[in-house]
């Protein structure tokens, strides 16, 4: 069966977990990939935002 990426346990909207199931990650990990992304790069809160609209439920 393929994977689908859909959203995983929330926390906030589950897209971290969601992300972490897809690549066979941690949560905690896929977390502070967001979180240093917003802090250096700015982009982790909107891309947070998008994937928190566009990835399906389970």
């Amino acid at each position: 069966m393929a994977k689908r990426l859909v959203k995983g346990d929330k926390k906030l909207f589950g897209v971290c977990s969601g992300l972490a199931n897809y690549f066979d990650l941690d949560p905690t990990v896929m977390r502070i990939i967001f979180v240093v992304a917003f802090l250096f790069f700015g982009t982790g809160l909107l891309l947070y935002l998008i994937l928190a609209i566009a990835m399906p439920d389970r």
